[in-house]
């Protein structure tokens, strides 16, 4: 008992299994992000050294990250599996395949793929025409895309094993933290990289963090298998209110929620309103405000560097004071504030710089309180499968948003169409938070009230 007790309520034990999970997931999100400053150079021609791509190119190799995962519903079943394979098996699974999928995207870099050489396929009613190196870029992007979010539910759901009762929402905001800082480090280092060496030299690094991940990983697995075998009274608690076993009705059961719906809205709308975004920014840093190429993903990084200290400093706020919607609202509301104002006719650097630091603050903000409110209206035993569909429905948005940007920058290279497309769905967001609130009161969810029991 007295190990047992030692496992789950030592301080060091939970803030030693968050360490290790989150570097798997930091690997995942600076490998997710790592070819985002390369916009300008993939677009060039290849005795550039570029790949002789196009903004619309670049568009749909954005988006094809979410294309398995959504069409071919490998999200919804990565739920499934995590529920009824356990953390572990998916875990390792998910670092496996985001390898596998990098290792595709350094061959579609690398690869001498002839000038004229094209990759035409259809799906469902759409025919897609795209250079070959395009074609396998985009394959290799959806197999890690189905690691990457695979790894992302994963995470969550071993933060809840270990932390439900003691820090949740500021354990679940370091994690955010460091994988923020996977995406700043992408950001930020990944273009300098390219144009000193060569354009596959930062996806090589990247493989060599993906490798990192996966051994980090494979420690978790240790101490959570010595968390099995001494038993855990978390579950038993559960376990006299309802069956641990995972059931398909417990399916219907998260489906008739009203609070999953609204959460998994706000989660399309907020997240679409984001990740593209920082996908578009280092050519907008460059095209609209004038900044050095060199220089571009710094800026581009400050959202994510910015969320590395807020993020936990925001989760500790829901721990102790509660207000989790409130939080929410407040993020989605200045997520609102900054896409209307890079819509502006203004091309002032330090202005961008002051929009970056804003998103930075909503981008902590509103995560930091959603994130551990999923917990209080999905019980464990389904909470796989609630995050996969989450996370499911919210890859709709950034698949389809990064190919309607794209279209909008070859026909507006103002910028100021684009902007808008992301201004108006971090809007709706804020509505759904604002909703949100309203299910909250009428359900009892508790979603405004701390999360460290007294």
């Amino acid at each position: 008992m007295a190990i047992r007790q030692h496992l789950q309520d030592s301080p060091v034990a939970r803030w030693t299994v968050l360490f290790i999970v989150a570097t798997a997931m930091m690997m995942g999100y600076f490998v997710n992000d790592i070819m985002s400053p390369l916009e300008t150079l993939l677009e060039l021609p290849r005795s550039q050294g570029g790949l002789g791509w196009t903004p619309s190119d670049y568009g749909f190799f954005s988006g094809a990250g979410s294309f398995i995962n959504v069409f071919l519903l490998m999200l919804f079943f990565s739920g499934l599996i995590l529920d009824k394979m356990g953390i572990r098996f998916t875990g390792i699974l998910a670092c496996s395949l985001m390898v596998l999928g990098t290792l595709i995207k350094y061959y579609a870099v690398t690869a001498d793929f002839p000038p004229t050489a094209i990759a035409e396929f259809s799906f469902l009613t759409f025919h897609f025409s795209l250079p070959t190196s395009v074609a396998w870029a985009s394959l290799g992007f959806s197999i890690f895309g189905v690691g990457y979010e695979m790894t992302g539910i994963t995470v969550s759901k071993a933060m809840v094993r270990w932390f439900t009762g003691h820090e949740l929402a500021l354990a679940m905001g370091l994690q955010l933290a460091m994988a923020r800082f996977g995406t700043a480090a992408a950001l930020s280092i990944s273009a300098p990289i390219a144009r000193h060496f060569t354009l596959s030299t930062p996806l090589l690094l990247a493989l060599a963090f993906l490798i990192i991940g996966l051994l980090a990983f494979l420690v978790f697995c240790v101490m959570d298998r010595q968390l099995d075998n001494l038993g855990d009274p978390r579950q038993a608690h559960e376990a006299a209110e309802s069956s641990d076993e995972f059931r398909w009705s417990d399916i219907g059961a998260i489906l008739r929620n009203p609070g999953f719906w609204l959460i998994t809205l706000f989660c399309v709308l907020f997240y679409s309103a984001v990740s593209p975004f920082l996908k578009f920014s280092t050519k907008l840093m460059v095209m609209k405000y004038g900044v050095d190429p060199d220089l571009a993903g710094f800026f581009s990084s400050i959202a994510p560097f910015g969320t590395i200290l807020m993020t936990p400093l925001f989760g500790l706020v829901y721990d102790k004071y509660g207000k989790g919607v409130t939080l929410v609202i407040i993020g989605a509301l200045m997520l609102t504030a900054v896409h209307f104002g890079f819509s502006m006719p203004m091309h002032s650097a330090t202005i961008a710089i002051a929009l970056m630091i804003t998103l930075s603050i909503g981008y902590s903000l509103a995560p930091a309180a959603l994130w551990p409110c999923v917990p209080k209206i999905i019980p464990l035993k389904c909470l796989g499968t609630a995050y996969s569909m989450i996370f499911f429905i919210q890859n709709f948005g950034r698949a389809i948003i990064p190919m309607f940007v794209g279209k909008a920058n070859e026909t507006d290279p103002t910028y100021t169409t684009s902007m808008l497309i992301f201004g108006f769905t971090a809007l709706g967001a804020t509505l759904t938070a604002v909703a949100m609130r309203y299910v909250d009161r009428r359900k009892g969810y508790g979603l405004q009230l701390p999360n460290i029991r007294k």
